[in-house]
């Protein structure tokens, strides 16, 4: 049976099909939104795919350059800094007027578009409305903020939803995961297709739910025994992404016997490094907050059971919540898990 580019677009199944529809006949750009996890950036590749070659067929040449992210006429851009700025704008501009390498036609890719500076797309929103007939832009995005606005209205939208835990169990379980172990990394991988199959593969992952939920037995009011809880629980985590460090030790070796072979000038090499950066503290702030999610569990079981009182279950849920939020604003996370648990009520 001919494998398609679609075939790794999980749980998104409107969305994939307005692509293909898309494809038919496309426009100028496309902005893509959803959660990372969400296959998003698969199914951008196979619409890329589709784009520059008119089928969905994965095993030709061209499929299979444009799905490995090698493609010359399809170009990936991923930000330099914390944001896409003015400069960056620029070097995009530049890219999207340059004729295409192989073909007729190229595709501009774009990542994390949220992340993009006021100043960088005012200097963006012109190219993106008006490119040259031999470019599509393909841009993705977690979210549509107030600097994305403007360009997001010259562009045709397709949303993306986070996978459901049946429909990343069942995908799991097709990949050949155990049904038992299936289930627990979904419901630990909130939508995340790629955060799951890394926690498959990690066969301490019931150990660090339990670890986080087992915090009212753990605690004893104590600075120790809530210094000793944090640094467990760290410790674990390290050793979950392990995979990732792997996985991302494979492509650094792999783009270093490209350099070795045809060069580094434009070789991608910062961007790597800054793109496994950013994984790997997604990764560790999507495991805290898994885990934080336990712990929460834990306490409104323990009211449940009167162990403790509603009110003190409903403080510290209150504080476990205010935890998780603050991870999203790169706060020190040693440090919020401290003072988080040195003011946990205990039984």
């Amino acid at each position: 049976m001919t494998s398609s580019v679609w075939d790794d677009v999980v749980g998104q199944d409107r969305a994939v099909e307005r692509l293909r529809r898309a494809a038919a006949d496309p426009v100028h750009a496309y902005l893509l939104v959803g959660p990372h996890g969400s296959t998003v950036e698969r199914a951008a590749r196979a619409f890329a795919a589709m784009l520059l070659t008119g089928s969905d067929d994965a095993e030709g040449r061209d499929a299979r350059l444009v799905m490995a992210g090698e493609h010359p006429d399809c170009r990936e851009v991923e930000r330099v800094g914390a944001a896409i700025d003015r400069d960056q704008a620029e070097w995009i501009n530049e890219q999207a007027w340059l004729s295409p390498v192989e073909g007729t036609s190229k595709v501009m890719m774009l990542h994390e578009f949220h992340l993009l500076s006021e100043i960088a797309a005012g200097r963006l929103l012109k190219t993106v409305e008006e490119p040259p007939e031999s470019t599509r832009f393909v841009i993705l995005a977690e979210s549509v903020p107030t600097s994305l606005v403007t360009i997001a209205s010259r562009c045709v939208r397709v949303d993306f939803a986070t996978i459901p835990d049946a429909v990343i169990r069942d995908r799991l379980i097709a990949e050949g995961v155990d049904q038992n172990l299936a289930e627990i990394v979904s419901a630990g991988a909130a939508g995340d297709l790629e955060r799951a199959r890394v926690l498959a593969g990690d066969p301490e992952v019931a150990e660090r739910r339990a670890a986080f939920a087992s915090v009212l037995e753990t605690l004893d009011g104590s600075g120790r025994a809530a210094l000793a809880f944090v640094d467990r629980v760290e410790q674990l985590i390290d050793r979950a992404a392990e995979p990732l460090k792997a996985r991302q030790a494979t492509e650094a070796a792999d783009l270093q016997e490209r350099i070795e072979r045809v060069g580094a000038r434009g070789s991608g090499r910062k961007q790597l490094e800054e793109r496994h950066k950013r994984e790997l503290r997604r990764f560790t702030t999507d495991e805290l907050r898994s885990g934080l999610s336990a712990m929460a569990g834990a306490y409104r079981d323990a009211a449940v059971g009167e162990r403790v009182s509603t009110a003190d279950a409903a403080r510290a849920v209150s504080a476990i919540q205010a935890t998780i939020s603050s991870l999203g604003r790169n706060a020190n996370s040693t440090l919020a898990l401290q003072r988080l648990v040195w003011s946990l009520p205990l039984p």
